[in-house]
């Protein structure tokens, strides 16, 4: 499944993205960076309120504090919230506190976080969202290492679903897929191309 990723700092161009994505798929991921865990910002929780955003999705909070934005993006229809396992807080408590909303939870994992830090938590969530760059940038450089350590996730954890977000274009999209994941997240090769709609469907059908 291939998940257009939405990254931007102003609501104008938010609501654009989305609309415009609603034009090619019915799923998309919203990346919101809070200028903290990671040193970019994105929109922030007012921009999102009354936001009517057609497509399904899922919002991907590279930020210190999840349970912040958790009621909002409950409120605008999201149906999964992942957060990143590199956090200081109390991981079980943000995953319980996100399944009483009734949201899917999904965990992020920066490059250089071990498949060993984070086990503990698998049988607790729905996904694991491995990171191909270090995120808080659009159109990072592409970290190859990762795919090893997807392979490896997905042979000990066949039933869990997997994706990569960060660096994925048609160039690398051949050796990503052999990982066996299930979802990539694309921003910048979508969303910076001319014809986003084309640049999509060229990853759907590749």
């Amino acid at each position: 499944m291939i998940i257009p990723a939405i990254l931007t700092d102003k609501k104008n161009e938010f609501i654009r993205m989305a609309d415009l994505s609603s034009e090619f798929t019915d799923y998309v991921q919203i990346d919101i960076m809070d200028g903290s865990f990671v040193p970019s910002k994105s929109i922030n929780l007012d921009d999102l309120v009354d936001c009517n955003i057609k497509t399904k999705f899922e919002a991907h909070l590279m930020v210190c504090d999840p349970l912040a934005w958790v009621e909002t993006f409950k409120k605008i229809g999201a149906e999964k919230i992942i957060y990143h396992f590199e956090i200081e807080k109390d991981l079980l408590e943000i995953t319980a506190k996100i399944r009483e909303q009734g949201l899917k939870v999904g965990v992020a994992i920066k490059p250089s976080t071990k498949i060993s830090d984070f086990e503990y938590l698998v049988d607790k969530i729905d996904s694991v969202l491995f990171m191909a760059v270090n995120p808080g940038f659009y159109g990072a450089e592409f970290i190859p290492g990762v795919l090893d350590k997807i392979k490896k996730f997905k042979s000990n954890y066949p039933e869990k679903l997997v994706g990569i977000d960060g660096g994925v274009k048609l160039d690398n999209l051949r050796k990503v897929k052999e990982t066996g994941l299930d979802i990539i997240c694309v921003g910048s090769a979508i969303f910076n191309n001319s014809n986003p709609k084309q640049a999509y469907q060229e990853f759907v059908n590749y």
